[in-house]
């Protein structure tokens, strides 16, 4: 296999051109999307009813929008019955265009709202700041992920909604990347801000269900309601709807980095460059000390199925290795229905591992694995039938917990 090597300004347009084609091949393969309703468009239609008379906050960021593009904020800052005091704002802040580790409070500079951080001093809304609310209402599209935080956030806020006897309402959203699919390691290590609840890494819910779920097995007891979807199926993925794309947070910028994250994101604590910093985050990988043949070669050796990978160099401007280039792979998916993309991230972890042993800081994937028996599997070169068979009993036990809380076929 042939390097390829891009430096800055070819890297951008090769990049550019490599996404138009992608978007182009996926538009004229789509079939028609179905008219899919999330809990905010639900909400509107019935007229706010579940929100007369109360005095409400609002967690959200820049997802929280209708079909149409209208924010939620103004929606219910406008909802006649309905009083919005204040808002609430998760990892990225309320716009989604932070990437830092602190993020104060602040103002909304169209409401005049105050904006209490859940992404600062405090993870959870105190008592003052829920003083004198009738409920909580969340809207906040996830992506599928265990380690994508927001449902961190949903889960202590709906704990502290419990606590100061007030309601927490979930505006409910698709799973963008299909809610029948169910991947990975349950989580069984000490639960974190990256890992709140035992869920499979792959977890195949809507943030209503997973609230649902959270609710009953963390014995929050919350007055929890659940403004259901309309018109989706389980096996829908976001672009099967009419539901437009909005970046969850700076570097999710399209559905394809999506459904690549839960096995290329998992290795990001590891000493490796996942894209970011790039055009494409989470469809490149890469670090100064690779062979980017040789890994295409041994990743090929591996066996895993329904995804393709070429030899890449790329120059990273951020986090890990920033300004250094990167020798690695370029991803692309061959079929996302088949493939099994944290068997990617295993095979990839063991490769490293095993090639650059004094390079590759394996220990540092449990910060979003949490699944120490896995770690121990892969520094041992444990084969991928004897790494499932470890995550067995878990998926078994979370697919049978995961059915009482599903709401949709």
């Amino acid at each position: 296999m042939k390097q390829r090597y891009f430096y800055p300004l070819t890297l951008f347009l090769a990049l550019f051109f490599f996404a138009s084609l992608q978007g182009i091949a996926q538009s004229a393969a789509a079939p028609p999307r179905a008219s899919v309703f999330n809990g905010i468009d639900v909400l509107k239609e019935k007229a706010y009813a579940p929100l007369q008379g109360k005095k409400i906050a609002l967690l959200t960021n820049q997802t929280g929008q209708d079909k149409e593009g209208n924010s939620t904020i103004d929606l219910l800052y406008n909802a006649p019955g309905v009083k919005l005091m204040a808002l609430f704002a998760p990892e990225h802040g309320i716009r989604g265009d932070k990437d830092q580790a602190i993020i104060e409070d602040g103002k909304d500079s169209k409401t005049g709202l105050p904006i209490y951080s859940l992404y600062g001093k405090t993870r959870k809304p105190s008592p003052e700041q829920l003083a004198g609310l009738d409920a909580v209402v969340f809207d906040i599209q996830d992506i599928g992920c265990r380690f994508y935080t927001y449902i961190s956030s949903m889960a202590h806020a709906m704990e502290a909604c419990a606590e100061a006897g007030i309601q927490f309402i979930v505006l409910d959203r698709i799973n963008p990347i299909n809610g029948r699919d169910v991947e990975g390691p349950v989580e069984i290590d000490k639960s974190t801000f990256v890992g709140i609840h035992p869920i499979a890494l792959r977890h195949g819910m809507t943030i209503g269900e997973l609230a649902r779920m959270f609710n009953e097995e963390c014995q929050y007891h919350a007055q929890l309601t659940v403004i259901e979807l309309q018109g989706w199926k389980r096996k829908m993925w976001q672009d099967e709807t009419d539901i437009p794309w909005v970046n969850p947070s700076p570097n999710m910028r399209s559905l394809w980095e999506a459904t690549l994250y839960p096995g290329i994101g998992v290795l990001e604590f590891t000493p490796l460059a996942t894209g970011r910093g790039t055009a494409i985050p989470f469809e490149l990988l890469g670090a100064p000390y690779i062979q980017s043949e040789q890994l295409a070669r041994r990743l090929s050796q591996y066996g895993v199925k329904h995804i393709d990978f070429t030899p890449f160099t790329f120059t990273p401007t951020e986090r890990q290795f920033a300004g250094q280039p990167c020798h690695g792979l370029r991803f692309n998916i061959l079929n996302r229905d088949k493939l099994r993309i944290m068997d990617v991230g295993i095979a990839l972890a063991q490769i490293l591992h095993q090639d650059y042993p004094s390079d590759y800081a394996l220990k540092n994937l449990n910060t979003l694995l949490l699944h120490t028996p896995t770690m121990k599997a892969i520094e041992q070169g444990s084969s991928l039938k004897e790494i499932h068979s470890l995550w067995a009993p878990e998926l078994k036990d979370f697919k049978k917990r995961r059915a009482s809380y599903l709401l949709y076929k």
